[in-house]
């Protein structure tokens, strides 16, 4: 999740970039998409992440509208709800609607949820009132829908030197090890310094890092221009892959759609060392139909199946901003020779 308050970086790639992986200068014709991701949620609801939950998908997003983490339901994944605050059906329903003392309200992103032994761990970016970078906080609940709750004083990770910490994401290994996935945020335009995904080992109830964290990939490719964020690891078949988001997140007026996209890089441990798949982006932005900033991925299974959840922003018949906001897409995620491939999503 991009600071909606930063100043945008242009210079490092000036292409628009197809589905196909390739680029597609602003002199070309525009790409035909094969297939179309239509979005499963017509409202602002940036950074999804899904968790599934007796028989339900929950649905947690970036704030919006003074609600700190905004929640969606589903019970087959093509239509969804906002959830509603049972008190004051006016407002919609906020899982954390107390932030710890740390944080400085009205920045709280990218929020993921762990099950634990325990109940639930919910990661979330936020404002540290006293540095002023975004930081990771953690909070805990018995229930999904919260309330969560944090009474630590400071947060859980903040990587001071490089610009602050942004998008954890938590990520348990096959032998039960938990382990938490972040970014530094360098391109916060105070500091100007690269951006790295960071993987770390999380105690067993998911509330302490131990050891060190481990650089897995950082923004030295031309496509992912001066950011990468927005980790997700995952294991399938004793491989592990890390899908993340790259490029400027939004959607200007100079655009003719959003640069931002999707890659992955496969992984030797949980810890790396990784390596960038060589077809990157794996999603990007088409004209046609417009997909316009697809970014900011969570991977889930149901069903024996995998899926795919991302924002892209809302667009016009005509493929310019509808200006409503991030919308959220589900997509069916299967696997070829190792490799991801995406699908829609099939009639339930």
């Amino acid at each position: 999740m991009a600071d909606m308050g930063r100043v945008s970086f242009f210079g490092f790639l000036a292409a628009a970039l197809s589905l196909g992986g390739g680029c597609v200068t602003s002199g070309d014709k525009p790409p035909q998409a094969s297939v179309s991701y239509p979005p499963v949620l017509r409202a602002d609801f940036p950074d999804p992440f899904i968790l599934v939950h007796e028989g339900q998908y929950l649905a947690y997003a970036t704030n919006t509208g003074g609600v700190n983490v905004q929640m969606a339901s589903s019970t087959e994944l093509a239509s969804w709800r906002l959830l509603k605050d049972e008190r004051d059906p006016s407002r919609l329903h906020d899982a954390m609607p107390v932030l710890p003392s740390w944080v400085k309200p009205g920045f709280t992103w990218a929020p993921e949820v762990l099950r634990t032994p325990d109940g639930f761990v919910l990661y979330f970016t936020a404002r540290h009132a006293a540095s002023g970078l975004q930081c990771v906080g953690a909070a805990t609940s018995r229930e999904p829908r919260g309330p969560f709750t944090s009474e630590a004083p400071g947060p859980l990770v903040c990587q001071d030197a490089l610009g602050g910490t942004i998008d954890a994401s938590p990520f348990r290994a096959s032998d039960g090890q938990l382990y938490l996935y972040f970014k530094n945020d360098g391109n916060n335009p105070a500091f100007n310094k690269p951006t790295e995904i960071f993987a770390q080992r999380l105690s067993p109830d998911g509330l302490s890092l131990v050891g060190e964290p481990v650089s897995l990939v950082r923004n030295d490719k031309p496509w992912e221009a001066h950011v990468v964020e927005a980790p997700t690891m995952i294991e399938r078949g004793g491989s592990y892959v890390l899908f993340f988001s790259a490029n400027h997140y939004g959607w200007e007026s100079t655009q003719r759609v959003s640069n931002y996209g999707i890659g992955y890089a496969t992984c030797e441990g949980p810890l790396g060392p990784c390596t960038d798949a060589p077809d990157n982006p794996f999603l990007a932005s088409t004209f046609q139909p417009c997909l316009s900033g697809p970014g900011h991925q969570t991977v889930f299974q149901a069903e024996g199946r995998d899926f795919f959840a991302f924002h892209s922003w809302s667009a016009t018949s005509t493929c310019s901003p509808a200006k409503l906001g991030r919308f959220m897409s589900v997509v069916q995620l299967t696997w070829q020779d190792g490799a991801p491939q995406l699908s829609p999503l099939e009639p339930r």
